[in-house]
């Protein structure tokens, strides 16, 4: 039986949570956010201000979008009749242990309860929770910021209901967002996994004086990250072997990238080399605020994407 998603409670309102809200509100959705952060009025209307021009940009209504949104009283009244909950709260398990017996608790029995963790997998924060409860959590995993990244990683717990897996990657494709189910738990999931792993690599290569964390970055847009953008790593290596295909890269270079990878870098966890990264950094991009950085990478960002829709369409 497909569901039917029409109020949306978001609880934490940081960064990932306030972009959440703009784009469940943008969905038509009612949105009630709970967040015991004081300025939290201020704080939803800001980013509702800020992030309209992102959302009419990939063609939604924004003209009402305040109009859908709640500040709520708590957590209780933000899930009184939600059919569905995203949770953006701290990196602890003992919080979201807590938080989640509270979701459980007060929720409507049918609403899907959906996390944000970036690290932790659902199973280890719902223990304790009634098979039935247990059932409808699971991992929705964005990427920063969630209104313009379309990917939502799905990760269904040990006790995830088949069911609850479905109705979520409905939920996520109907605000336009692309899910993918993961087969398994890790952590880290898939994302941060590869991020991290291209981090660790991009660290030890500045570390190392071979390049600086600013071309380091030229590297990767003008590159790899303009091709995985397109084709991912998969297809993209398929494609660079040629008629052949992935089977002839490999046969043809895999040797030699056996060896690169063999020596692929540990980056030093010392303070002081710590401190020179981020002093170089700071070198690189530090003139420029926060909101002028996000700013710009946003536009970028809603470049890419349109640019992909207009290949997309001219395909079909």
């Amino acid at each position: 039986m497909t569901r039917t998603f029409r109020r949306a409670a978001v609880i934490g309102a940081g960064t990932i949570g306030l972009s959440w809200t703009a784009l469940f509100a943008a969905h038509g959705l009612t949105v009630r956010v709970s967040d015991p952060r004081e300025d939290l009025a201020e704080a939803v209307n800001e980013a509702l201000e800020q992030y309209a021009p992102h959302l009419a940009a990939r063609g939604l209504d924004v003209t009402c979008l305040a109009d859908r949104v709640e500040i709520a009283a708590g957590v209780t009244d933000a899930v009184r009749d939600a059919d569905v909950v995203q949770e953006n709260g701290p990196e602890r398990v003992e919080f979201k242990k807590d938080l989640f017996a509270t979701l459980a608790r007060e929720a409507p029995a049918h609403a899907l309860l959906l996390s944000s963790s970036s690290a932790i997998p659902s199973t280890a924060f719902t223990g304790e929770l009634a098979d039935v409860d247990a059932a409808r959590v699971l991992i929705g995993h964005p990427f920063n910021p969630p209104h313009l990244v379309p990917l939502v990683e799905v990760v269904p717990g040990e006790r995830t209901g088949e069911d609850a897996v479905q109705a979520a990657s409905d939920f996520y494709t109907s605000v336009g967002r692309t899910p993918v189910v993961e087969r398994k738990e890790i952590a880290g999931f898939v994302g941060n996994r590869l991020q991290n792993a291209l981090s660790r690599e991009a660290v030890y290569l500045v570390e190392q004086g071979v390049v600086t964390p600013e071309d380091l970055d030229k590297v990767m847009t003008n590159s790899l990250g303009l091709r995985w953008a397109t084709v991912g790593p998969f297809l993209g290596s398929h494609l660079g072997g040629g008629p052949g295909g992935y089977r002839h890269l490999v046969e043809h270079i895999g040797a030699s990238m056996k060896q690169t990878g063999a020596g692929l870098g540990t980056p030093s966890q010392n303070e002081e080399q710590q401190e020179r990264l981020i002093r170089a950094v700071e070198k690189a991009y530090g003139s420029s605020t926060y909101s002028q950085l996000t700013e710009t990478r946003d536009r970028r960002q809603l470049a890419v994407l349109s640019a992909l829709d207009s290949a997309d369409k001219e395909e079909n």
